[in-house]
């Protein structure tokens, strides 16, 4: 069995990090230090991400499965589990498929939907990158800004690049993930709920949750509640760190 890449920061009660799309655990390193006073964090590279392995299928049902065998690896027999973006839909699967291992679930900015496809521009920009004549992540980055705007946006991006022998190279599987673009936007197909305490946390200026999706929220997680923050988009938890904790934390003592 080939594990993900992991990280385990602290001790206490275990507490998954699954990050999201083109993304690694890293991202997710701003909630892993301080939570680590009181948690065990346990945080992921999803496969084909970050220095985990790659593999040319993503459904749901896999990813969840990746991280179950992480908590297999580690004897955890329950653990609470947060997932941003497409790392909460892993989140979300997880406690749909094996309810047994969830304490509680925390699903950041998104909803269990399918969404229509909105990150061609990325992925288009990404694969135009010509990695063997770029010399530095400046000039990867002029060349990416012809087709993504935003800076941070851009240098989130960047940050799946690594340099081995003087060449630029990508870590994540970016074909793999290409391809599997369409499971990765899909929603939920079973009917299966969980009905264990579960907190969604929006962003107040995303769109990614809106209340449209009060209906199949309430279906999958019947005991669910919803947290907003204000000023904050989709990348709640690194646009409001200290506010995005609070939330967290509150719910995991109460």
């Amino acid at each position: 069995m080939t594990l993900l890449n992991f990280n385990v920061l602290g001790e206490g009660t275990p507490l998954i990090l699954i990050h999201g799309l083109l993304g690694s655990l890293d991202n997710l390193g701003m909630v892993a230090k301080p939570l680590s006073e009181k948690y065990q964090i346990i945080s992921v590279d999803v496969r084909n991400h970050g220095d985990s392995f790659h593999k040319s299928s993503m459904k749901y049902t896999e990813l969840a499965q990746d991280v179950i065998n992480v908590l297999e690896h580690l004897n955890i027999k329950r653990a609470h589990i947060l997932g941003h973006s497409m790392g909460g839909k892993i989140a979300m699967q997880i406690a749909l498929t094996f309810p047994a291992y969830v304490e509680k679930l925390i699903v950041a900015d998104i909803a269990p939907v399918a969404y229509p496809p909105h990150h061609q521009q990325i992925l288009t920009g990404l694969k135009a990158l010509d990695l063997p004549s770029l010399t530095s992540r400046k000039e990867a980055d002029l060349a990416l800004s012809h087709y993504v705007k935003e800076l941070g946006v851009r240098q989130f991006l960047l940050r799946n690049l690594t340099t081995k022998d003087g060449k630029l190279s990508f870590k994540c599987n970016l074909d793999n993930i290409i391809n599997c673009y369409p499971h990765i936007a899909e929603g939920f197909a079973d009917d299966q709920n969980f009905t264990g305490q579960t907190l969604f946390i929006k962003g107040g200026n995303s769109d990614y949750i809106t209340a449209a999706h009060r209906e199949i929220v309430g279906a999958y997680f019947p005991s669910s509640k919803a947290k907003i923050i204000a000023g904050a988009g989709h990348w709640l938890h690194a646009e409001k760190t200290i506010a995005f904790n609070k939330i967290v934390q509150d719910f995991l003592s109460s």
